[in-house]
C-alpha cells in the first residue's frame, strides 16, 4: 500500500470515521453561524435601538425648548412639526423594543416606557398650548417643572431598558463564545482522531474558521468592554464570518454616530440653558438655593455665590422689604415645600412679585419675580422654582413714557383754554398761592380765621382749575385742601406743621409753574395775548368802525339833530369798548358745567342769561369768575336733581339755570336761580344743630337758617369729594364779594315758609361802575348776543360744541 493509498485509505477511513464527527462539527458550525447572526442582526441592533431612544428623547427636549423660546411663529411651527415626528418615531422604536423584548423585565420596561412617553407628550402638548395662548412665562415654568419631570422619568426607563439590552447583548456574546468554543472542541476532536493525516486539514480549518472566530470574539469583547466605538474588526474574506464582521462593524459605526449626535445635542441644550437671558433657580427644603441654576442668574445678582445660599439673603437682602414681610415670605415657602400643591395656591399671594435690589456699587435694579411649584405624581411640592427678570430698563422706559403722556395731556388741557383765560387763571392762582404762603409764614400756630382763609383760597384755585379741566393740577390742589381739612378738624395745635404746609404749597406752586412753563416755552403763548392788552389797547370790530364811519360820512353838517345823533351813537359804541357780556366773562365756567354734570350723573343744564342790555368791564371778569364758579357749581351739585328724580316730578330731564343782570339801588346786581329742589332748610338746620351753632329747640326764621350757609366750614354734603363736602363754599363767595365792596344775599321766591325745601334766588351786588348800559339799539344787540350765546352761537360767530340751549 503506497503512501498515497495509505493516505487515501486513511483519508477514506478518516472520512468515514469523521463522517459522524464531521456532521456534528458541521451542525455546530451552522449553529455558531446562527448564533453570530442572532447577535449581530438581532440582539446587537436591539441594543442599538435602545441607545437611540435616549438620543430621540434628547431631540424632543431640544425641540420643546426651541418651541418655548422661539422668537417667531415660523420656528414655533417647525418645532411643533418636529415634536409630532419625534413622537411617532419614539412610538415606532418602542414597538421594535416590544417585539425584541426577552423576558418579563424587558416587557415591563417597554410597557412603562409607553406610559411614560404618553405622560411626557401630554405635558409637552400642554406646554405648547400655553405658548400658543401667549403665556410664555407659564410655559417656561411648566417646561422646567412637569415636562422636565416626565422627561427625566422617560430617560430613566429608557436608560434601564438600554442597560438590560446591553446585558442581553453581553450574555448573547458570551453564549456565542461558548458555542464557538464547543465548535472548536468538536473540530479539534475530529482532527485529533486523524492527527497525522489531517494536520494540514486541521491547520486549514484553524486558519479558516477557528482563528477568525477567535479574533472576532476578542475584538468584539474588547470593543464592548472599552466602549471605544472608533475601533473596527478587520475583514479578511467575505464568507459567513466576513459578513458577520461587516455587520458588526456597521453596528459599531452607527453606535459611534449616535453617540456623537447625543453628545452634540446635550451640549446644545446645556449651551441654551447657560445663555438663556433669564435667571432661574429652585428652592429646596430649608429655603436654600439648589446648586443647579441658570448662568444668567449670576449676571442679575452680580455674584457667583448662589448655590446653597439662603434664598432670603440672596434675593431680598438689602431691599426695603420689612422684616415682617420677610418672615411671611419665609413661612409661606416652608409651608409649601413637601406639602400638597394646594398650600402653594393658598400662600402664593404672600410671595413678593417685584423688588428693588441694591447692588454693591449703589445701583438699584428692579427685579420681577415669578414663582411656581414643581410637584411629583402625587401633587406634592418637591421644589419651588423662581424665575427672575431684570426689568429695570423696562420700568424706566415705562416711567418716561408715563411722564411724556402726562405732559401731552397737560398740553391738550392748556390748548383747550384760550391764551387770555389761561393767563388770567395763572395770575389768579399765583396770587392765591402767595396769599396762602403769607398766611402760613405769619402764623406759628393755627387760628380759625387763618385756616378758613387757606380753605377759601385753595378751594377757589381748585374750582378754577376744574373749570378749565386742568386735571393734574386739580388733583394736587385737592390733596393740599385735604391737608387743610385735617388741620381744621384737629382739636390740638400740634397738627400745625408750618414746614409741611409750605411743602404742600410748593407742590401746588410747582404744578402750576409746570403748566405755565409748557404754555410759554412749549406752546409759545406768553402773556395774555391780544385781548390781554385791554388796559392799553382795544380790539375793535372792523364792522363797528365801518358803521360809525358811514354814520359820520352821512351826517349833514348843517343839520344839528343829525350831528347830535351821530355824537350819541359814537358815545354809545365807545362806551362799550373794553367791556364783556356776562356770557363772555363766565364762558370758561359755563363750558365746564356739562362735564361737571356728567361727573355727578346728571344731565347738562340749560343756562339762560338775560343781560337787560348791560355789560361788565373786562377788568372785573376775574372776580366774577371766582364768585360764579362756586354759585354755578353749587346749582349743579346741590340744587338740580338727577334726571330720574326730575322726570318723576314732571320736570324736564335737564335742569335750567337762569342768570339776570341789572342795575338797582346804584349797584350792579346779578341774580342766579335754578329750577331744582330749592334750598334744603331742614338739612341746613340739622347740620347747624350738629355743629352746636344753634339749639335744637331754637325758633328761627327761614331767612336766619338760610344765612347759616355763609358760615365758615358749613356743608350739607353726604360725602367728601373733589366737588363738594369741604364746607368752604359760600363763605368764600361772600369773602370775594366783600373784597370788592359788594354784598350777597338769598331771596326766597315762594311762600312755603317752614318747608324743608324752598325756591330761592342768590343776588350778588357789585359797585355800579362795573356795569355799562349799552342803551337803545346797542342794548338790544347786546341782549341778542347773549341770547344767541345761550342758544349755541358765540358773539364772535364761533359755534359752541355743547349744542343748542346748553352751555
Amino acid at each position: 500500500m503506497t503512501i498515497r493509498h495509505r493516505i487515501t485509505l486513511l483519508v477514506i477511513l478518516m472520512l468515514v470515521a469523521l463522517s459522524a464527527i464531521g456532521g456534528y462539527a458541521v451542525l455546530q458550525t451552522r449553529n455558531s453561524a446562527a448564533d453570530v447572526r442572532q447577535v449581530t442582526q438581532g440582539v446587537v441592533p436591539s441594543a442599538l435601538a435602545s441607545a437611540d431612544l435616549v438620543s430621540q428623547v434628547k431631540d424632543v427636549q431640544l425641540a420643546m425648548m426651541t418651541l418655548v423660546y422661539a422668537p417667531d411663529a415660523n420656528m414655533v411651527a417647525q418645532a411643533q412639526a418636529l415634536l409630532k415626528s419625534k413622537e411617532a418615531s419614539l412610538q415606532a422604536a418602542l414597538d421594535v423594543q416590544a417585539k425584541a423584548a426577552r423576558g418579563q423585565a424587558q416587557t415591563g420596561l417597554v410597557s412603562q416606557a409607553r406610559e411614560s412617553l404618553a405622560n411626557y407628550f401630554n405635558a409637552v402638548n400642554d406646554t405648547a398650548k400655553m405658548k400658543a395662548d401667549g403665556k410664555n412665562e407659564l410655559a417656561q415654568a411648566y417646561l422646567f417643572a412637569n415636562v422636565a419631570q416626565y422627561r427625566d422619568e422617560l430617560e430613566g426607563i429608557v436608560e434601564t431598558l438600554r442597560i438590560e439590552k446591553n446585558r442581553q447583548k453581553d450574555a448573547a456574546i458570551d453564549a456565542l463564545n461558548s458555542a464557538l468554543a464547543t465548535t472548536t472542541t468538536a473540530i479539534g476532536a475530529a482532527t485529533g482522531a486523524a492527527i497525522v493525516l489531517l494536520v494540514l486539514i486541521s491547520a486549514l480549518l484553524y486558519r479558516q474558521i477557528t482563528r477568525p472566530l477567535s479574533r472576532m470574539q476578542a475584538e468584539m469583547s474588547e470593543i464592548a468592554t472599552s466602549q471605544d466605538f472608533t475601533r473596527r474588526v478587520p475583514v479578511g474574506r467575505m464568507d459567513e464570518i466576513g459578513h458577520s464582521i461587516v455587520a458588526f462593524n456597521g453596528m459599531i459605526e452607527q453606535i459611534q454616530h449616535s453617540s456623537l449626535q447625543l453628545k452634540q445635542k446635550t451640549a446644545d441644550i446645556q449651551a441654551m440653558l447657560q445663555n438663556m437671558q433669564q435667571g432661574i433657580l429652585t428652592v429646596v427644603e430649608g429655603v436654600i438655593v439648589h446648586p443647579e441654576y441658570s448662568a444668567y442668574l449670576e449676571a442679575i445678582f452680580e455674584t457667583r455665590d448662589i448655590a446653597g445660599r439662603p434664598l432670603l439673603d440672596l434675593v431680598f437682602g438689602g431691599t426695603d422689604i420689612s422684616s415682617d414681610t420677610l418672615a411671611q415670605i419665609e413661612a409661606a415657602l416652608q409651608a409649601c415645600i413637601g406639602e400638597d400643591s394646594m398650600n402653594f395656591a393658598f400662600n402664593q399671594h404672600l410671595l413678593v412679585n417685584e423688588i428693588a435690589k441694591p447692588m454693591a456699587d449703589g445701583r438699584v435694579k428692579t427685579l420681577d419675580l415669578s414663582w411656581s411649584a414643581i410637584t411629583d405624581e402625587h401633587d406634592v411640592v418637591l421644589r419651588l422654582m423662581l424665575c427672575v427678570r431684570d426689568v429695570t430698563e423696562l420700568r424706566a422706559l415705562a416711567a418716561e413714557a408715563g411722564e411724556q403722556k402726562r405732559r401731552l395731556e397737560m398740553i391738550g388741557e392748556i390748548l383747550a383754554v384760550s391764551q387770555e383765560k389761561f393767563h388770567h387763571f395763572v395770575e389768579s392762582a399765583t396770587g392765591f398761592i402767595s396769599e396762602n404762603e403769607r398766611i402760613i409764614r405769619q402764623h406759628h400756630a393755627p387760628s380759625h380765621e387763618a385756616v378758613a382763609e387757606l380753605f377759601r383760597n385753595m378751594h377757589t384755585v381748585k374750582g378754577n382749575a376744574r373749570t378749565y379741566s386742568l386735571q393734574h393740577l386739580t388733583g394736587i390742589v385737592h390733596e393740599t385742601e385735604q391737608r387743610y381739612d385735617a388741620l381744621r378738624r384737629a382739636e390740638t395745635t400740634e397738627a400745625w406743621d408750618q414746614q409741611l404746609l409750605i411743602e404742600d404749597l410748593q407742590r401746588v406752586k410747582a404744578a402750576l409753574e409746570t403748566y405755565a412753563t409748557i404754555n410759554e416755552v412749549s406752546l409759545g403763548r406768553k402773556g395774555p395775548g391780544q385781548r390781554g392788552a385791554v388796559d392799553r389797547f382795544l380790539m375793535v370790530d372792523r364792522e363797528l368802525i365801518q358803521r360809525q364811519l358811514a354814520l359820520v360820512e352821512s351826517a349833514d353838517p348843517a343839520d344839528p339833530q343829525a350831528l347830535v345823533s351821530m355824537r350819541d351813537s359814537l358815545q354809545r359804541e365807545l362806551r362799550l369798548l373794553g367791556t364783556e357780556s356776562i356770557f363772555e366773562a363766565l364762558a370758561g365756567v359755563l363750558e365746564s358745567l356739562p362735564s361737571l354734570a356728567a361727573e355727578l350723573g346728571k344731565e347738562a343744564p340749560v343756562v339762560s342769561i338775560d343781560n337787560n342790555g348791560y355789560r361788565v368791564r373786562s377788568e372785573v371778569s376775574g372776580t366774577l369768575r371766582n364768585v360764579f364758579t362756586h354759585l354755578l357749581r353749587n346749582s349743579v351739585d346741590h340744587g338740580i336733581e338727577s334726571a330720574a328724580e326730575r322726570v318723576a316730578l314732571g320736570k324736564d330731564a335737564a335742569g335750567v339755570i337762569e342768570l339776570e343782570v341789572g342795575v338797582d339801588h346804584h349797584a350792579l346786581q346779578i341774580t342766579i336761580s335754578d329750577d331744582g329742589r330749592g334750598l334744603a332748610l331742614a338739612k341746613i338746620r340739622a347740620a347747624a344743630i350738629e355743629r352746636g351753632w344753634i339749639d335744637a329747640d331754637a325758633a328761627l326764621s327761614d331767612e336766619t337758617i338760610a344765612e347759616l350757609i355763609f358760615r365758615s366750614g358749613f356743608s350739607t354734603a353726604q360725602s367728601v369729594s373733589e366737588i363738594s363736602g369741604r364746607g368752604v363754599g359760600m363763605d368764600a363767595v361772600r369773602d370775594f364779594v366783600r373784597r370788592e365792596q359788594g354784598r350777597i344775599e338769598l331771596r326766597f321766591t315762594d311762600d312755603r315758609r317752614g318747608a324743608d325745601y324752598r325756591r330761592f334766588q342768590t343776588v350778588v351786588s357789585f359797585p355800579e361802575d362795573w356795569a355799562v348800559d349799552s342803551l337803545d339799539a346797542s342794548a338790544e344787540e347786546a341782549r341778542q348776543r347773549d341770547v344767541d350765546a345761550v342758544a349755541g352761537t358765540r358773539p364772535d360767530g364761533l359755534t359752541e360744541a355743547m349744542g343748542a340751549g346748553r352751555v
